[in-house]
């Protein structure tokens, strides 16, 4: 197969490029670099059957001829983290919405599947937890910007649904639950990253809020396996699908973990989210996926607990911060 990855340059892409290309496909990547990473699929240049473009999907003549040349799409590209979306709010909406809309226009001239990766977002202030995908949603009012993301990604959901209603487009939609591994940044407010570079100073892992909210982790590898298992799958095709982990943890524990599996004397404390987000800022306390639709269709569930990840994760920023 060829595949063409919109976002192959961030976190999750580079993971999912890997992933494709290590099977024997032809892969294609699309990035203008703004959050993704020349160095994430740096090892892959030069290699047959990798290329990679440096551009943005709202550029009409490059995502044409990128999506006439493959068998199928992958639309990853998108805003990325808390921190942004509420810096940027109007480059949030804009990106995500223009940018998908002009993927599924592409994808249905020329009849090419696509799998657009959603979020747990969406299910905003939900408390109806685990949360199914037929679940209703609960977003706050408009002028709280915390809100922008989970909306546009719903509306996304929306607009790639439509195709599959009005010309049975082969699509697919990805709700991804937090997502975590090696690579991940925390650049941009993620907190598995962010927690682990602190332990490793010896710096306080600061955990925003009371610290009882509660999350589910799913290593970046089995999230690409169900990707790539959904768009294959025909009976997936015009579904909305939950990927992440049954695991759940609150982050104030999340961080005692990760000082303990670091081996850090780091101190753990609480910071207001006025002081972080400003003003205003909402949260979830929960967010915990069922994943039967998952199993039901491909197969799967996580195949990596929490504590073998946060090890992962651990190695990997003591080797990058010693320049391996």
């Amino acid at each position: 197969m060829r595949y063409l990855v919109t976002g192959g340059c961030g976190f999750v892409g580079s993971h999912l490029v890997e992933h494709l290309h290590a099977a024997g496909h032809e892969v294609s990547v699309i990035d203008d670099l703004s959050t993704g990473r020349y160095d994430n699929v740096a090892h892959l240049e030069g290699r047959p059957r990798f290329e990679l473009v440096v551009g943005s999907v709202l550029d009409p003549s490059l995502l044409r001829d990128a999506v006439r040349g493959v068998d199928a799409v992958f639309h990853l590209a998108s805003v990325v983290g808390v921190r942004l979306v509420m810096e940027q709010p109007v480059n949030t909406i804009r990106t995500i919405f223009q940018g998908t809309e002009a993927v599924l226009r592409e994808a249905s001239t020329f009849r090419r599947p696509v799998l657009l990766a959603s979020t747990s977002e969406v299910y905003g202030k939900s408390d109806d937890v685990p949360f199914r995908e037929d679940g209703d949603r609960l977003e706050g009012p408009t002028h709280r910007h915390r809100w922008a993301y989970a909306c546009a990604k719903a509306l996304d959901e929306f607009l790639a649904l439509a195709h599959w209603k009005e010309t049975r487009l082969p699509v697919v939609v990805a709700r991804l639950f937090n997502t975590v591994g090696p690579r991940q940044s925390g650049r941009y407010g993620m907190v598995v990253p962010r927690f682990v570079e602190q332990a490793l100073a010896g710096e306080p892992l600061l955990v925003h809020g009371d610290g009882t909210q509660t999350r589910c982790f799913t290593h970046v590898a089995d999230v690409v396996e169900c990707m790539a298992a959904l768009l294959a799958c025909p009976a997936a095709h015009g579904e909305v699908v939950n990927v992440g982990s049954a695991e759940a943890v609150s982050i104030g524990d999340l961080a005692r973990r990760v000082v303990a599996l670091a081996e850090s004397a780091a101190p753990v404390r609480l910071v207001p989210y006025s002081a972080v987000y400003g003003e205003g800022f909402e949260d979830m306390r929960a967010r915990l996926p069922d994943i039967d639709k998952a199993r039901r269709l491909v197969g799967w569930s996580p195949r990596r607990d929490l504590d073998t990840t946060l090890r992962e994760i651990i190695a990997w920023h003591r080797n990058h911060r010693r320049g391996a």
